[in-house]
């Protein structure tokens, strides 16, 4: 037997809130889920950072209001349908998950009576929060509920590598010959005992959460560099809306640690009445948009930048004096790291600067999370359900996550019961891999600074504000990177640094790529030419 060669009914890649949820909803119908992460731990995406909350509804809500403010936020540019079902569906199955079933512990004054908040671009106090570490919580609950369940196996240190498809894997001419490109499971990299896995699976799930640390300064976690978009664009899946990527205008400025994750200081802060303040004290985004400083983040972010450029300064600042909460009490987890830097919130201003923070594309799903690749689905940041277009409204990202886990958990099981799995002809077909480079020649140091590249080319050249010339240069730059990595990962054995270098440079080169192609700003993809 071999003991790198395994099967199971659905393999799902990322275990954030939509790759849990989708576990769980399969699982509890009795199907047989292999679950990995990257990490040691089920919580270490960016799920875990989110600090704000999930839109849910207020009593004096409507379907309607939501969609007008995420068309507005999106610049018009969403999937109607998406939007729609995002709206109406989305608090149902809320409801139904998170406050019935897994009791998250959401901010409530009683049971049942849910404090509830405001964010930018929205017209309404419509979301549920768990003081100021929302995804925290949700992640605890769910990450308890996926390791006790029986039908999940969590595969922890496990990078995949590639999708096994049947018209680029498969050795049987009879799959090759075939229109139908079906996805039939991962190439997986077990990190603890470096070697590669073969994972067969009915139905494949990619889950694999943004893009953010292909930037020089994000929010994202490490495993954040666009391994879903990379792995699905090799297989030939369609791709959308790649250039749309949503900078937070907020992050904590440490000027002691550059390069670093930025911590971020969440928009529910300036929800619940924290203004932006310039150096000299002054407010300033009455100057940029009526809606002042709860305008959607892309008009916030590129309003700081200019004041930067304008003033000189490294940041600009939070003025909390106005939140009428106990900010201690109200954003514990945001306190306490100022704290630690030496900032008593209730005294000082907030240093804030733009990070790189939510990718609005990815791979294209339709509403019940399937890609144009028969048996592969892809949920949460890394796929493109229209929802967000040119850039997302806040906290819409968690119940899209929560949504479409649910929605392609319940696909995959109406299809399991009337579709075959995979032949043994199949299963035959599709071999093991097989290392094309066996010399260990990876240099940390050459690794190193061609992250140091990536990065600091998206950010200077597609990051806030773009130009046909910098575009360009990026472009070329990550064209040639692209290449001499392909022919470096060629003769280099496999390892979970060369993999990830892969992911990241594939993921921006098509990130620019997309940037280049389009034109016309509108919304993230600034264009100052």
């Amino acid at each position: 037997m071999n003991d790198f060669r395994l099967h199971s009914d659905a393999l799902i890649i990322g275990s954030g809130i939509s790759g849990s949820v989708a576990a769980l909803t399969l699982a509890e119908q009795g199907l047989d889920v292999i679950l990995i992460t990257s990490g040691s731990e089920l919580g270490n995406g960016n799920t875990s950072l989110a600090q704000g909350g999930i839109v849910y509804r207020s009593t004096d809500d409507d379907p309607r209001i939501l969609e007008k403010d995420i068309f507005t936020a999106g610049w018009k540019h969403n999937f109607t349908r998406s939007v729609r079902y995002l709206c109406r569906k989305g608090p149902e199955v809320l409801q139904e998950v998170f406050l019935e079933k897994y009791k998250i512990p959401f901010n409530q004054r009683k049971p049942g009576d849910w404090f509830l908040t405001k964010e930018g671009g929205h017209s309404l106090a419509r979301i549920l929060y768990c003081d100021d570490h929302t995804g925290k919580n949700i992640m605890e609950v769910l990450s308890n509920e996926v390791k006790k369940h029986a039908n999940i196996r969590v595969l922890t240190k496990r990078t995949a590598i590639d999708l096994l498809t049947t018209q680029h894997h498969a050795k049987h001419m009879d799959f090759k010959y075939n229109l139908s490109n079906q996805c039939v499971g991962a190439y997986v990299f077990n990190e603890e005992l470096d070697k590669v896995e073969t994972i067969l699976s009915k139905f494949t799930m990619l889950a694999t959460g943004g893009i953010g640390q292909i930037y020089l300064h994000t929010t994202n976690t490490q495993g954040s560099i666009g391994s879903g978009l990379a792995m699905a664009s090799r297989a030939g899946a369609k791709l959308l809306n790649c250039e749309y990527v949503q900078f937070h205008p907020t992050a904590l400025y440490d000027g002691s640690k550059r390069g670093e994750r930025r911590f971020l200081v969440s928009e529910a802060v300036r929800g619940e009445g924290a203004i932006l303040i310039d150096s000299k004290g002054e407010p300033f985004m009455n100057r940029h948009d009526p809606r002042t400083d709860l305008a959607p983040r892309d008009i916030v972010t590129r309003a700081i930048m200019e004041e930067m450029l304008n003033s000189g300064d490294d940041c600009v600042y939070l003025d909390v004096s106005k939140i009428k909460h106990d900010v201690a009490k109200r954003f514990p987890t945001i306190y306490e790291r100022c704290s630690q830097m030496g900032i008593d919130m209730k005294k000082n201003p907030v240093p804030v600067v733009p990070a790189a923070h939510y990718f609005c594309g990815g791979i294209l799903v339709d509403n019940r999370g399937r890609t144009d690749i028969e048996r592969l689905y892809a949920v949460g940041e890394c796929s493109c359900t229209g929802v967000h277009g040119a850039n997302r409204l806040a906290s819409t990202s968690l119940l899209e996550g929560l949504l479409w886990g649910y929605s392609a958990g319940h696909d995959i099981k109406s299809r399991m019961n009337r579709s075959a799995g995979l032949s043994r002809k199949l299963n035959e077909s599709i071999p093991d891999w097989i290392s094309n480079g066996h010399v260990k020649n990876e240099d940390p140091a050459l690794i190193a600074q061609d992250w140091v590249n990536i990065r600091n080319t998206m950010w200077n050249y597609v990051g806030v504000t773009r130009t046909n010339g910098r575009l360009n240069r990026a472009f070329s730059d990550l064209r040639k990177l692209t290449k001499d990595l392909q022919d470096f990962y060629k003769e280099t054995a496999i390892s979970k640094p060369i993999i990830d270098l892969f992911h990241g440079s594939k993921a921006a080169y098509i990130i620019t790529l997309s940037a280049l192609r389009n034109r016309e700003t509108k919304g993230c993809h600034f264009r100052i030419d």
